[in-house]
């Protein structure tokens, strides 16, 4: 009954009012820029189902990166591609690793750029599994202390702050405590706490070449119906050190978001991922969507939802609109 006296159009007939009255506001500094990193040089080798992005060589991510900053994303997340694998996966944790070397490149060359690494064996490992391999099962606790060993070396080679994404119970413990005790405790933890089996990951597991050789990762990866098993998840890894917590995928799961920000008072990121991108881009090809468009509508839903960062393949993309 408030209608004569009360219009809610009055504020929305023009762009000035709309942006006062805006509620959430998306910026640069909520991007983070996920990137893939080989080994070789000159290399800049085109991801088929990820149009815009691209496996790159130390020589030709560096450029990319001094790009990034100067469109105002703070922070890039690596994912390397090792030149040889095995059961072990023992490259994720070499001194010589290809996100070692790519971490130390980046800190002597790029500065004022955060660099956080993703800490997983599925890259290195023969099986691709995110773990060590017993039989035709995972073994957790055989794992934990070769994921504390790759994000002990990434801190040593100079990241900035390391982020496990086995889903291995119990990482965050191990990690945390191989940093401290070697002298690292200022580096932080960004968990993939909430993460899930989730198929919109396909693109992805080609551009880094991870998708395991046998079986799926349903037995440490979420289902994706459950919210509460995710609480539980983000509240272990908060008691276990962790100092971001992550939720992923994005856009399919803005209502786990949202509980995850009214259950934890740390800060929280969302992965728009691979699948996410892919989409968008495949229709936008196509004309079916105005992708730019959907792709701030859906960053800004993210953000709504409550992720305080966004990791995304559009970060370069929206930080341009962003300061237009």
């Amino acid at each position: 009954m408030l209608f004569p006296d009360y219009r809610p159009r009055r504020l929305r007939q023009n762009e000035a009012f709309r942006r006062m009255m805006r509620e959430t506001v998306l910026a640069p500094d909520d991007l983070i820029l996920p990137l893939f990193v080989i080994g070789g040089q000159d290399e800049r080798n085109p991801i088929e189902a990820m149009p815009g992005q691209f496996q790159l060589s130390i020589d030709q991510l560096i450029p990319v990166v001094r790009g990034a900053h100067g469109l105002g994303i703070p922070a890039v997340m690596l994912f390397g591609i090792p030149d040889r694998k095995d059961p072990l996966g023992t490259r994720a944790y070499a001194k010589d690793g290809i996100v070692q070397k790519a971490v130390k490149a980046l800190k002597d060359q790029v500065h004022g750029m955060a660099v956080i690494t993703d800490v997983c064996l599925c890259q290195y490992t023969d099986h691709g599994h995110c773990g060590v391999v017993e039989g035709d099962r995972i073994d957790n606790d055989a794992s934990l202390d070769l994921l504390a060993r790759t994000a002990l070396s990434h801190a040593k080679a100079g990241a900035d702050m390391v982020a496990p994404s086995d889903m291995m119970d119990g990482r965050v413990t191990e990690i945390r405590a191989a940093l401290d005790e070697s002298g690292f405790s200022q580096t932080p933890v960004m968990s993939y706490a909430v993460k899930y089996c989730s198929a919109f990951y396909g693109p992805f597991r080609h551009a880094a070449d991870s998708a395991p050789k046998f079986g799926d990762r349903r037995t440490y990866q979420m289902d994706p119906a459950n919210v509460l098993e995710g609480i539980r998840e983000a509240t272990m890894d908060v008691e276990e050190g962790a100092d971001i917590i992550m939720v992923k995928p994005a856009l399919a799961y803005l209502d786990v978001i949202l509980r995850i920000r009214q259950e934890i008072d740390l800060p929280v990121a969302a992965y728009s991922v691979s699948g996410e991108y892919a989409m968008l881009k495949a229709a936008e090809k196509m004309g079916w969507l105005d992708g730019p468009r959907v792709m701030m509508e859906s960053l800004t839903a993210i953000k709504r939802a409550g992720a305080d960062m966004i990791l995304t393949y559009f970060a370069m993309e929206a930080a341009e609109m962003l300061q237009q």
